[in-house]
């Protein structure tokens, strides 16, 4: 799995309080600090994706 941050971020923090070893909180918008997603980790990637307000987060 890999995800990647739309440019729409509002740098709310939501994916951050999620997942953290995933997601970075930067000055502007979160960015994923990760290349790939280990697996144990897909299911908080997910539900990141899934609650963040701007949908801005995509998984492939």
């Amino acid at each position: 799995m890999k995800a990647t941050i739309e440019d729409t971020c509002t740098a709310c923090g939501l994916c951050v309080d999620t997942c953290p070893e995933v997601f970075e909180l930067g000055s502007e918008i979160a960015s994923v600090i990760v290349d790939k997603v280990p697996a144990e980790l897909e299911d908080a990637v997910e539900q990141a994706a899934e609650e963040c307000p701007v949908e801005c987060i995509i998984i492939k």
